[in-house]
């Protein structure tokens, strides 16, 4: 029986064998697996696919450095610590290293000359008890990306790219690091939710910062690139505007779908200092699960208090969770 495999399949294929990163070909495996119909005549592909992605897990994560090993960038992975992974990208003095440096307590190398950020720099901000790891990077253009930039883009929840909206050259600088990342198979999308596109590549959520929008200049800019990019999340951003920032991390929240679940034990109040942070749609199973291992084996039920809704409505464990709901849970 013939394989039929799409176009793209074949495109894929191509430059998953000339690809060195495991992690890139860990995921370009992964998809290349997911586009291969499921029928008698792939069996053996998918067999050797899925031996070929196992054995690249054991890669990506350091289990394997035998003979002709690909050796990562001491940087391409950065352990996610808070609710999120936020990664700043941007054209060189876009303004990613005071953004971060107002944003976090983080102390970047602040200069005005390009490419001043070499290694990337990992900070925590704070959106309403909700903390973001926040990871500054070095700059992008057509002539110069480190290394292991495509693979830290691609580990973290979100991208933040950084624009100097006050910059002549706002147009050219967005569309240069745009096209450097999609020659790595990395595409922006304003959309909730990552995925691929019809050639495998990660369209990964993005927000864009539009920097400096208090300098001069910077509002004929402004509504000039709103225009001609309608499509972009585009978010107005100056380290001399708290606002603004504050708008930003509010922005961060509300793309990633995430929410706020406080508990409680019985007999006591809430601690509201530290939330669990779930997907959008979890239910008390999930939360349980993710207070304790051993919490959603032992769950008899949960009560759950509601601002506006109700308080202490007891529920079971399939029950929807909304932002900013507490529960407590009964063994």
């Amino acid at each position: 029986m013939p394989a039929n495999l799409p176009p793209q399949y074949y495109k894929l294929d191509r430059e998953f064998k000339v690809e060195t990163d495991p992690r890139e070909r860990l995921r370009m495996a992964e998809e290349l697996l997911r586009m291969m119909p499921k029928h008698k005549g792939t069996t053996k592909l998918q067999g050797e696919m899925k031996a070929k992605i196992s054995k690249l897990k054991s890669l990506a994560e350091g289990g394997s450095h035998g003979p002709g090993a690909h050796r990562s960038d001491s940087f391409s992975h950065i352990d996610k610590e808070g609710a999120a992974q936020i990664i700043l990208v941007g054209p060189p003095n876009s303004g990613k290293s005071s953004l971060l440096d107002a944003l976090t307590q983080a102390r970047p190398l602040v200069a005005d000359y390009p490419f001043t950020t070499r290694e990337p720099l990992v900070g925590m901000t704070e959106f309403e008890t909700v903390h973001f790891q926040l990871i500054d990077t070095p700059s992008i253009n057509l002539d110069q990306m480190e290394s292991y930039m495509p693979g830290l883009i691609r580990q973290a929840h979100m991208v933040v790219l950084v624009l100097d909206i006050s910059s002549p050259q706002v147009e050219k600088e967005f569309e240069d690091v745009r096209t450097r990342l999609q020659d790595k198979r990395i595409k922006f999308t304003s959309g909730t939710e990552e995925s691929s596109d019809m050639s495998g590549a990660m369209l990964k959520r993005t927000i864009v910062a539009a920097h400096k929008y208090l300098d001069e200049g910077a509002d004929e800019l402004f509504s000039t690139f709103q225009t001609k990019y309608p499509e972009l999340d585009l978010v107005p951003t100056s380290i001399i505007d708290d606002p603004s920032l504050v708008e930003l991390k509010r922005h961060i929240f509300t793309r990633l779908r995430i929410i706020r679940i406080y508990t409680k034990r019985v007999g006591h109040d809430v601690g509201k200092s530290d939330p669990l942070t779930l997907p959008e749609g979890s239910t008390i199973e999930d939360a349980a699960k993710a207070t304790h291992k051993d919490f959603a084996a032992k769950l008899k039920f949960a009560k759950v208090w509601r601002e506006g809704n109700f308080e202490g409505q007891r529920a079971t464990r399939n029950f929807e969770l909304a932002d900013r709901d507490i529960i407590e849970f009964h063994m």
